[in-house]
């Protein structure tokens, strides 16, 4: 498996988790196989490394989705970058004119969107560390603290996002 897929995958079972989330442990096993293309066993999970899992899937799912509506957002403000925010095209990047505020627009929507799937696959490997973790009991431990630190700066960052002038 190439690098480029291996990324791929990981920003795919990101985007997964939140609904794979509240699914039953062994759909949560067989999509961690599936996605990974990697031996995957469950060991008898108590209940509570179940409810942790679910929890925490689901948080680190959260700030994936979040992640994708950032990424749509600023790919579809620099491709219709006039039609949406076009409003002060003196002071724009690329200004005064149209034509250049639209192509420095569109060139960093539409140009970083490929860069979004890093942050995804970022948080697909969080998620496939809580798998192996919670459910699977051979998982490193780092998973844990990661996904509540990314959790608790997600939200921030969401706040912030929210308020933003």
């Amino acid at each position: 498996m190439t690098k480029r897929e291996r990324i791929l995958r990981a920003a795919y079972y990101a985007v997964l988790a939140l609904p794979i989330a509240f699914a039953s442990i062994g759909v949560r096993a067989r999509v961690t196989r599936r996605v990974f293309r990697e031996p995957f066993e469950l060991r008898a999970p108590s209940p509570w490394r179940t409810a942790l899992h679910t929890l925490l899937a689901a948080a680190i799912g959260l700030l994936s989705w979040f992640a994708v509506v950032l990424a749509v957002v600023a790919l579809l403000r620099g491709a219709f970058y006039p039609l949406i925010a076009g409003n002060d095209l003196e002071n724009s990047w690329g200004g005064p004119s149209l034509a250049g505020t639209w192509a420095v627009h569109a060139a960093l929507g539409v140009g970083l969107f490929p860069l979004w799937s890093l942050p995804l696959a970022a948080f697909g490997i969080v998620q496939r560390g809580l798998s192996q973790r919670l459910l699977s009991r051979t998982g490193p431990w780092w998973p844990l603290p990661v996904s509540l630190l990314l959790f608790a700066g997600g939200a921030a960052f969401f706040i912030a996002w929210l308020h933003q002038a």
